[in-house]
């Protein structure tokens, strides 16, 4: 997404939603957006954070709606999870007991692709917004990424898992323990989403933490994700 204002249509083609539902929600105060001269205007930034918001409580549905909205040319054959992790950057299990040292060690794990250039500023960028709102879920997972992309510090859009042995204090609801970690991190908003979506139908998938949970190893576990991903992408 650019950083210039969005008209309600584009909104509702980049988030999978009839025109006129959108509407009613800007009316309702429920989407981010402002009227200028009695038009609808929506800014890219505000509208992801409202989504990072919302997602959880999106059905499979309207998390692919959301997906196909944010396709783009070098994704349509690609699927969205795997083309931003490898074997490498999965690891199980993950050193952490604290929510700091559990990102400090996805980053590292990031970081085995020497595509992070500057790990204090992508570790302090994940801390910040974990700080305005946890991205952990009541089912034990957790999304952790920057409240904005870095395309100054990152060579390439990046994803990296890790499950701990035991649960930990990740600030999901109900106080859920966390112990399973998806580092998002992305130069862009487009992909930032794209992955968000498909990680929230992922999530959903009957059977699938389950999977994860039972994987022994490293590798065990990229072919459960692997897999889970690539059936999405045939379905």
């Amino acid at each position: 997404m650019s950083h210039e204002s969005i008209s309600i249509e584009e909104l509702a083609t980049r988030i999978g939603r009839d025109r006129r539902d959108v509407e009613k929600l800007a009316n309702r105060g429920r989407i981010p957006g402002r009227k200028v001269g009695g038009v609808w205007q929506f800014h890219p930034t505000e509208i992801r954070h409202w989504l990072e918001h919302e997602l959880r409580g999106f059905s499979d549905t309207e998390l692919a709606a959301l997906e196909e909205g944010q396709r783009s040319e070098e994704t349509e054959e690609a699927t969205p999870i795997l083309q931003r992790m490898t074997a490498e950057l999965v690891q199980v299990p993950l050193q952490g007991r604290t929510k700091r040292s559990v990102i400090e060690s996805l980053i590292e794990v990031a970081g085995r692709t020497w595509q992070i250039w500057e790990p204090a500023t992508v570790l302090n960028a994940v801390l910040e917004r974990e700080e305005i709102f946890s991205t952990g879920f009541e089912n034990g997972v957790a999304i952790p990424h920057p409240r904005n992309p870095l395309p100054d510090v990152l060579g390439q859009s990046i994803l990296a898992f890790g499950r701990t042995l035991s649960g930990i204090p990740f600030g999901a609801p109900r106080r859920q323990l966390s112990d399973l970690f998806f580092l998002v991190l992305c130069q862009d908003s487009r992909s930032h989403l794209h992955v968000l979506a498909r990680l929230g139908r992922l999530i959903q998938s009957p059977g699938f933490l389950d999977e994860l949970r039972a994987a022994e190893t490293s590798s065990a576990a990229y072919q459960v994700i692997a897999q889970a991903d690539k059936e999405l992408s045939s379905d």
